[in-house]
């Protein structure tokens, strides 16, 4: 139901297949995803990731109902990373979603706890939980006012309705835009370029970007100058310089 797979030596892609049950998570998917975003934190090779499911029927239909319904809720989470092993991972390496089917609900939160995002045409995005009487309190409520323009989020949230990848595109939630059947290989090429700059440089940059909304200038230029040491003093740095000057492409050790 979870393949994972080493892309090359940098880059891990993790697939949700499950697609006779719309790839709704169960205790086994994630656990799986969990242990992946594990896998990625410990294993210094892995530069990024790649999360993305089979089928173009939905690309993850939020949580299995019938786990819910046999009051096995719990096994959906993880300790370390909440629903689906995801939403509240801590991580440092970037995780790309490859999105080319409907993704509501859960879904959509799967896809607002990823870094970036590739969809296909043939892909939309909404939170119809208010619907059902219930809400996005997988980290949608918070996540995608801080995605797209507030206005529209709010919208999204109080209606239930959704939008259409090029639509999703517009309001800047969307980074790339393909074809149907595009979204995986856009998205492995946007892994490997990340796999091709330096590991410490990326990591520290990602980190600071996702404190823009939570801290004042002040004591967001203090943890740009903390992450700037860290990258001037790594190995990596020296490596670069060398490289450049050298004029051959650079070996990142990821120290």
């Amino acid at each position: 139901m979870l393949q994972v797979t080493r892309v090359g030596d940098h880059v891990l892609l993790v697939k949700i297949n499950r697609p006779e049950k719309r790839n709704a998570i169960n205790a086994a998917i994630a656990q799986g995803i969990g242990e992946a975003v594990k896998l990625s934190e410990e294993d210094p090779q892995i530069r990024a990731v790649v999360l993305s499911s089979t089928g173009d029927q939905s690309f993850c239909a939020g949580a299995d109902l019938a786990e819910v319904a046999s009051g096995n809720h719990a096994a959906l989470l993880t300790k370390e990373g909440g629903f689906a092993g995801i939403i509240e991972a801590q991580r440092t390496k970037p995780w790309i979603v490859a999105v080319d089917a409907p993704a509501y609900g859960g879904g959509l939160e799967i896809c607002l706890a990823c870094d970036l995002l590739v969809a296909s045409s043939r892909a939309s995005f909404g939170l119809p939980e208010v619907k059902r009487g219930i809400y996005a309190g997988a980290g949608g409520v918070f996540r995608l006012p801080r995605r797209i323009p507030p206005a529209i989020a709010y919208e999204m949230l109080v209606t239930g309705e959704s939008i259409s990848s090029s639509r999703a595109y517009e309001l800047g939630l969307v980074n790339r835009l393909v074809a149907p059947g595009e979204a995986d290989a856009e998205a492995l090429r946007m892994a490997q370029q990340i796999a091709e700059c330096a590991p410490i440089a990326v990591q520290q940059s990602l980190k600071v970007a996702k404190r823009a909304d939570d801290l004042d200038e002040t004591e967001l230029f203090a943890a740009m100058r903390e992450a700037g040491c860290l990258v001037r003093e790594s190995a990596d740095a020296k490596e670069g310089t060398k490289a450049f000057l050298a004029r051959r492409k650079p070996v990142w050790g990821g120290r």
